[in-house]
């Protein structure tokens, strides 16, 4: 449902049309990170009339414009609008494979981007395995560590 228009009179400018109300997006402070194998930049989207844009248009709109096959490469996070609504401002990373995004993202994003699964534990089981982590001194330590890593794992 929305049409993704480039803005002539600003060159770093999207404008997407969709039932609602249109949105504007704008890209700031541009940056290609070879080392960590990415495009990083500021998105600044302008959305009157609406509270907020859903991430998931943010990224077929951003994967649109800057020729990604897949949207889940686009990592965008830190959103905030402004006092009296109408523009927020977040950050917006696109890697250029799998393999980076998985190598350098922290995990919580990867979960997001469906990259990853979540593990469910309880926050009772973590501060045992911890606690038990804490009485262990001397040469057994490291053995000990992974013994509690593994029960906490084991009682899911």
């Amino acid at each position: 449902p929305l049409a993704v228009i480039l803005n002539p009179e600003h060159r770093r400018s999207i404008v997407a049309v969709s039932m609602a109300a249109p949105i504007t997006i704008r890209t700031r402070k541009f940056v290609r990170n070879p080392l960590l194998q990415r495009k990083q930049f500021v998105v600044d989207v302008i959305h009157p009339d609406r509270a907020n844009v859903p991430k998931s248009d943010l990224q077929e709109m951003l994967a649109k414009t800057h020729k990604v096959a897949d949207t889940n490469l686009i990592s965008i996070f830190g959103f905030r609008n402004k006092f009296g609504g109408g523009k927020s401002t977040g950050f917006c990373l696109i890697y250029d494979s799998a393999e980076s995004a998985r190598k350098y993202e922290p995990k919580y994003r990867l979960v997001r981007n469906g990259f990853m699964e979540k593990k469910e534990t309880s926050r009772k089981q973590i501060k045992e395995a911890k606690n038990r982590k804490k009485k262990i001194r001397g040469t057994g330590r490291r053995i000990a560590n992974h013994k509690a890593k593994k029960s906490c794992k084991g009682r899911v």
